[in-house]
């Protein structure tokens, strides 16, 4: 990275964590180059007039004026892990790092409940890593099905499913969503408690014939509860961080 680029890319690491600060040290490692090098650095951004200040203290360093740091956008929870779906997917892509690093200023900039929502719901969307040959996407299933998910996810809140099994017989169930797992031969499944089977089942997407989000919150259960013991697949979560 030459200066220039590592100027900017210094204003934007802090805007994004402002009013929060880093260390010349944690900068020199993100940037790996001195600390000599990022307190001149830093001296020339002062000197050519961004709000740059010191905090001092063990746990100070550099941050810039709250005015130069984002403005709460208008991104919803539902949104930001929409983002970091994609990136999951995009694998080791050209610009994937600075894709990783947009998206943490995305989450950065949100408002602190709606940021913690947003890492929550995250958790609650799990990907597969698939050999190439095994990864073409198949159908989402009927339409709004993936959104009735979303929205049960995102709220909390109990579903109620008309569900075909391999033979097509067609059975009616309350569950409550756990996990919205992708990635085996394709095709997306959501992990939850079936109240008909008093056990955690896994529906696949394409063979709910219809989902319907109730008013029933769905009591707390343990997002570890919902693992799947599914062989040939490795499991990773959707970070934001």
């Amino acid at each position: 990275m030459n200066r220039t680029d590592r100027l900017y890319a210094l204003v934007e690491d802090l805007r994004a964590i402002a009013p929060r600060c880093r260390s010349a040290r944690e900068l020199s490692q993100r940037f790996e180059v001195s600390v000599r090098t990022i307190e001149r650095d830093i001296t020339a951004l002062q000197e050519s007039g961004v709000p740059i200040y010191a905090e001092p203290g063990r746990k100070g360093g550099y941050a810039i004026d709250k005015k130069m740091s984002l403005p709460p956008l208008n991104f919803t929870p539902a949104e930001a892990v929409a983002i970091a779906v994609a990136l999951s997917q995009a694998g080791d892509q050209p610009f994937g790092r600075q894709a990783r690093s947009a998206l943490r200023k995305v989450v950065a900039a949100m408002p602190g409940p709606e940021g913690d929502l947003a890492r929550e719901l995250a958790r609650r969307v799990q990907l597969v890593h698939l050999p190439p040959e095994q990864g073409e996407i198949q159908p989402l299933g009927a339409e709004g099905i993936s959104r009735a998910i979303e929205e049960a996810l995102l709220r909390r809140r109990v579903l109620r499913l008309e569900y075909a099994d391999a033979k097509g017989a067609i059975t009616s169930r309350d569950v409550e969503p756990g996990v919205f797992l992708g990635g085996r031969g394709g095709f997306w499944y959501l992990v939850a408690w079936c109240r008909l089977r008093d056990d955690v089942r896994v529906f696949r997407l394409d063979r709910i014939a219809a989902a319907t989000v109730t008013a029933e919150r769905c009591p707390d259960r343990p997002l570890e509860g919902f693992a799947t013991d599914v062989p040939e697949m490795v499991v990773h979560g959707t970070l934001l961080d």
